[in-house]
């Protein structure tokens, strides 16, 4: 039996010039992990700290409205981290915002390597297909953020735009933009900083000199497809904009 692809891809025959991509779209445990549990409560996996919530609607709605394809993945950040460089020391999370994960306690790099294998690599290769499909592919990465830590103070950004210092002109012109709406709190490389080695965007933007944005939403304002199409409405014609202006 064929195993199912650690990946979706949907409007690979749109044309326009996005990729829209959601690199923590889901909350998929494989059956082969753990018999497809990673031994923490449904509570745990509901939450941030097993994928971004709200992002993988808001990245369909984004997509669609962009004329573009949009690629997500289909395995938990917990079973492995698709936006880490494969010898990233987070790539598969003991800890994360004080739940233990029991599945990933004793994972050597044997089963790193089979996670690798039959998750990480074959979403990466699409990835890397997809963004080559035409010459001139700008990324726009989705990720959603928690509007709290545990034991942290609450984050006040409504939005944030991460960059990398290796080419930020997309990222500054849309945090401008974002600032001009008047009635959002934007985050410049909040609530994370906008570079890990290895990453989804040094690999398939910075690597091949794509213009690129990541775009981080608070989870609240993405919790239901009402929200999502919403975000993605008001989004759409923004980044069309910054991407016109720029002239790249």
């Amino acid at each position: 039996m064929n195993e199912k692809q650690p990946y979706s891809i949907t409007g690979e025959a749109r044309t326009g010039r996005w990729l829209v991509t959601c690199d923590h779209a889901r909350n998929t445990v494989p059956g082969w992990v753990g018999g497809g549990d990673l031994g923490i409560d449904a509570e745990d996996m509901a939450r941030h700290i097993a994928y971004d919530v709200g992002a993988l609607g808001l990245s369909e709605a984004l997509a669609e409205r962009l004329d573009s394809p949009m690629i997500a993945s289909d395995f938990s950040r917990l079973v492995i981290d698709p936006n880490r460089g494969e010898d990233d020391p987070t790539l598969v999370m003991k800890l994360y915002d004080g739940t233990i994960v029991p599945a990933n306690r004793h994972a050597d790099a044997a089963e790193v390597e089979r996670r690798l294998d039959r998750l990480y690599r074959p979403y990466h290769a699409e990835y890397a297909r997809l963004a080559a499909r035409r010459e001139d592919t700008v990324i726009c990465a989705v990720h959603s953020f928690t509007p709290r830590l545990r034991g942290r103070p609450p984050r006040p950004w409504d939005v944030g735009i991460l960059h990398a210092p290796a080419d930020p002109r997309l990222a500054y012109e849309m945090i401008a933009a974002l600032e001009a709406e008047g009635d959002l709190c934007v985050g410049d490389n909040q609530p994370y900083l906008g570079h890990l080695e290895g990453d989804s965007i040094d690999r398939h933007a910075l690597a091949h000199r794509r213009p690129n944005v990541l775009i981080e939403l608070r989870n609240d304002l993405i919790a239901t497809p009402e929200q999502q199409a919403a975000w993605a409405d008001r989004l759409a014609p923004i980044l069309t904009c910054v991407l016109a202006q720029s002239g790249l």
